[in-house]
């Protein structure tokens, strides 16, 4: 039996709607920023929303927010695709992102990336850990060279981490903890970063 929290947090209804209830009312409020004629330029805060109820953005998402912008689910799936904040895969409770780009490289980033699959008990490729607690990605750059190796946890930054550090910082997710990052506030969960990235929560002072 697959559990919905093995799947992203996808729904077992399948013909249960994203936007739907709640939702399109947080959909709603997301659209109302922006007049008629520019409403396609909230696709952005509506994958956040999608992906802060499912964990990932689904088939279903990418769809019904094609239909509440008028526009074809391509066009939403080009939007989605290309940015690496977004996932359309099944994705773990929190998402560490390791930046692996040249500054970090240099200093030590692979063996901080070795270091986030040993201690969320995944191998390479796999893209969410037994337990739904992880997902490890490799990111491409992180913007923070100054503070390399970098990493991400649910899009909060962690500077200059050595491997022993990664071990701290996943060991503390799996004990509940959240870890304070060396700017901004810190998130409890990936769905949590999501929404606020959405723009409907007030983000807390760091």
């Amino acid at each position: 039996m697959v559990h919905p929290e093995r799947a992203g947090g996808r729904r077992p209804d399948a013909n249960e709607r994203v936007f739907e209830g709640a939702v399109l009312d947080d959909a709603r409020r997301i659209l109302a920023r922006y007049p008629a004629e520019h409403q396609r330029s909230a696709i952005m805060p509506l994958l956040y929303l999608a992906q802060s109820v499912e964990g990932m953005i689904g088939r279903d998402a990418l769809r019904e927010i094609g239909v509440l912008l008028s526009i074809t689910t391509a066009e939403v799936e080009a939007v989605a695709t290309f940015y690496s904040m977004y996932r359309l895969r099944p994705t773990g409770e929190h998402v560490v992102n390791v930046c692996t780009n040249l500054a970090c490289k240099l200093r030590g980033a692979e063996a901080v990336f070795e270091a986030a699959h040993e201690a969320a008990g995944m191998v390479h490729g796999e893209e969410l850990s037994d337990d739904g607690l992880f997902t490890v990605h490799e990111e491409e750059c992180l913007g923070v060279c100054d503070f390399a190796p970098a990493a991400q946890v649910n899009f909060c930054n962690h500077d200059t981490v050595t491997p022993e550090r990664m071990r701290e910082l996943i060991a503390a997710l799996r004990a509940g903890e959240v870890p304070a990052p060396d700017r901004g506030p810190a998130f409890p969960s990936f769905k949590a970063a999501s929404r606020a990235l959405a723009g409907l929560e007030e983000v807390p002072a760091s």
